[in-house]
């Protein structure tokens, strides 16, 4: 369990004391003490918000953080190694393609919810070991309008995203805000896909380590400036890292601890030095290297999918209080709408917020297959059961947590 320090932080003028309860809540739970309740919070699909305000009868503008007063809130600034516009390949009233600030072809179906990456501009392993990119600090990133992959091509499909230091100042007066970053990994994928990224690591393993260094220097200082861009305004850090599939690790666990490690490792010092918490999101199988994110200090591991082996209550007792969880409870659960199957996943998963340490959200993401009345059926549970001290009933308690 990491040190990170709040304390003599800029932070409370212009906070309703909501968000000051709210900012109390997380920065308890993240250091291991029990606070009133357990936080809760996610991360939604914007299919998912549509059918959540009809299904409830909401407003157009409504929206689950505010309606529920959820307890925190991600941001991303400008990612994108290219800052530019969308290039519009096509465009129906079914479906765009778009090519990216990363160089990715991207085929967005409006009616289906996530896009498809199709071909990316950097397809030879030498075109990405010369590849030059826009300047990590680049002011744009947070304080210009514009074009971004990681904001506007999702479940959604959005042009000209807001300024991000913007979008921090409007979500503060009401939400701990979280800045973000991807590591090493994360941007493979979007800049030369999976498929490439995983080849190129067998046939050219250290002319490959060279440029993740590079990538990993890069994301770092750009980790640095938005830390920088958002002093005072910030809450704590996001790290965006995918290393893992269902049944493992995409990689060596050797090599990611040769090569990926040692920049996550310096993204949380940057984050911690500036006296944020950090929540690390790796999707995936991450248990042949869940040690290593305990040594690098994370604060909490997100978002431990439950169809990839994870199991808070399991972690828990294996690890104790080493590291929070945020996240875990099964999506597919949520989606089945089965009221007993439901409460039985979510009070079991309370267990793991014994002394603190769980923020309690998916195992992913809120998707449109999730119905409005389900995810508030979820929120009461969590708002009656989750408060601490944790009394579950008997046939839920679990020993060891």
């Amino acid at each position: 369990m990491s040190m990170f320090n709040t304390a003599g932080r800029v932070g409370e003028i212009g906070r309703n004391e909501s968000a000051r309860r709210k900012l109390e809540r997380m920065n308890l739970a993240l250091r291991h003490e029990e606070p009133d309740r357990v936080p809760i919070s996610d991360f939604f699909w914007g299919s998912f918000t549509e059918r959540w305000r009809r299904e409830l009868g909401l407003g157009a503008g409504a929206s689950p953080y505010y309606h529920y007063d959820l307890d925190w809130i991600v941001t991303v600034p400008n990612m994108d190694p290219w800052i530019r516009p969308f290039e519009t390949l096509s465009e129906t009233s079914e479906a765009v393609v778009v090519k990216t600030g990363f160089g990715a072809v991207m085929h967005k179906h409006f009616e289906f919810p996530m896009p498809e990456m199709h071909a990316w501009e950097t397809d030879t392993f030498e075109k990405l070991e010369a590849a030059e990119f826009d300047a990590a600090r680049d002011t744009r990133r947070f304080y210009a309008a514009g074009d971004n992959q990681i904001a506007g091509v999702g479940d959604g499909f959005q042009r000209h995203s807001p300024p991000w230091i913007e979008t921090v100042k409007s979500l503060r007066p009401d939400f701990p805000v979280f800045g973000s970053i991807i590591e090493v990994s994360e941007c493979l994928t979007r800049l030369v896909g999976q498929q490439n990224m995983l080849l190129w690591m067998a046939l050219y393993p250290e002319r490959m380590g060279e440029v993740i260094n590079r990538l990993g220097a890069y994301y770092l200082d750009m980790a640095r400036a938005e830390i920088e861009a958002g002093a005072g305004l910030l809450d704590g850090f996001v790290i965006w890292g995918d290393v893992a599939y269902k049944k493992g690790t995409f990689m060596s666990p050797a090599y990611w601890r040769k090569y990926f490690k040692p920049w996550v490792r310096q993204m949380v010092e940057a984050a911690h030095s500036a006296g944020l918490p950090v929540i690390y999101h790796g999707c995936g199988n991450v248990k042949a290297i869940f040690e290593d994110y305990l040594e690098l200090q994370v604060d909490a591991y997100n978002p431990l999918e439950v169809k990839a082996g994870m199991d808070a209550v399991e972690l828990r007792r294996q690890y104790s209080h080493r590291i929070g969880f945020c996240g875990n409870s099964d999506i597919q659960v949520w989606e089945s709408g089965d009221r007993q199957a439901i409460r039985r996943e979510v009070l079991r998963k309370l267990n793991a917020a014994r002394g603190g340490g769980f923020i309690f959200q998916s195992d992913h993401s809120v998707s449109s297959a999730v119905s409005g009345q389900t995810y508030d059926y979820i929120v009461k549970l969590v708002r009656e059961y989750g408060r601490y001290p944790i009394r579950l009933p008997e046939e839920f308690e679990e020993q060891g947590t």
